[in-house]
């Protein structure tokens, strides 16, 4: 009895044992997708099925996760390539790309090893590329090359379900002698871009200076002008003055003259009036600007002091028709 007991325990051990294996098994084969990630599933060595994000379970003995694939962008920087550009200048170029896998079913059995083809496809691109610019184009045309090689990158491996998104030239390394020259180059462009800018300064500095010469010029002549306008309206003014004068010499000797022929003509008049009055044409002709003054001997004589005043003022009439 005791040994029947025993038998059956341990056959009951084992079999919790063997129901546990079992179920430890088919837990091992659910698998749980992360959203980022697809599933490739084989099925007795053949493609099944692509899973997506969820919970999943393999079938026992039959079915099996054959390639993990990321779907997310992925970022490949390559070795430096040597190329030889049109003009035969050897050169070292290294890229980037910037690639996604869009189809998971020929990522995993378009190609062999995709990460390798893409990085043969690019040398082999950027060598054809290359060949076909000299060393200056090169060094001046990285979006040209980019461009160039995303197209053809992006065509070539449309077949294994990547997607190339961009290629970048991340180092252009020419040879030594090369970059020596390059330097010697911009060393004497900086020189030259210096020489210009000294003569642009200088150039600018000449024409401010003569620009203050010439509006010193111009004011100094307006000055000249104005001063000479003035010069002569003060000598056209003084010249005035003095033929006002004249004229008012002139108006005093025909005043006077009037006055003494009226006193001939009036014989009410007495001899010292006349005299007064001869006196006083003889003090307001000194004043005047007459140049001759006849002065006679018998100033007691009317006659002969009319006939002087007359001829003075015949003479002043004539100086003054000239």
């Amino acid at each position: 009895m005791f040994l029947i007991g025993s038998g059956a325990t341990l056959g009951i051990v084992v079999l919790s044992i063997i129901i546990v294996l079992i179920l430890l098994y088919f837990i091992s084969r659910i698998r749980i997708v992360r959203q980022t990630n697809k599933y490739v599933v084989e099925r007795l060595g053949a493609f099944h099925k692509v899973w997506g994000v969820g919970v999943k379970f393999l079938c026992p003995f039959i079915d099996k996760v054959a390639y993990i694939i990321s779907m997310k962008e992925q970022v490949k920087d390559f070795a430096p390539q040597p190329v030889i550009t049109k003009d035969n200048v050897k050169m070292d170029i290294d890229t980037v790309v910037f690639f996604q896998v869009t189809d998971p079913k020929l990522y995993a059995y378009g190609v062999e090893n995709p990460l390798s083809a893409i990085e043969n496809l690019s040398a082999t691109t950027l060598r054809n590329i290359i060949g076909e610019l000299d060393l200056d184009e090169t060094l001046t045309s990285r979006d040209i090359i980019n461009s160039r090689m995303r197209a053809i990158l992006d065509e070539a491996t449309d077949p294994w379900g990547i997607k190339v998104n961009r290629v970048e030239v991340k180092n252009i390394i020419p040879p030594r002698d090369i970059q020596e020259a390059m330097e010697r180059q911009m060393r004497a462009e900086r020189e030259r871009r210096e020489k210009i800018l000294l003569a642009e300064g200088e150039k600018k500095s000449q024409i401010l200076l003569a620009e203050g010469q010439k509006e010193s010029q111009i004011l100094k002549a307006d000055a000249d002008k104005q001063a000479t306008v003035l010069k002569a309206e003060a000598e056209a003014a003084a010249i005035l003055k003095v033929k006002q004068a004249e004229a008012e010499g002139i108006r005093l000797i025909r005043e006077a003259e009037a006055e003494g022929l009226k006193a001939l003509n009036n014989a009410n008049v007495s001899q010292e009036v006349l005299t007064i009055r001869s006196y006083e044409a003889l003090k307001d002709l000194a004043n005047g600007q007459a140049t001759k003054i006849i002065v006679p001997s018998e100033l007691q004589n009317v006659a002969t002091l009319a006939t002087t005043i007359k001829e003075t003022v015949e003479t002043e009439v004539k100086k003054s028709a000239k």
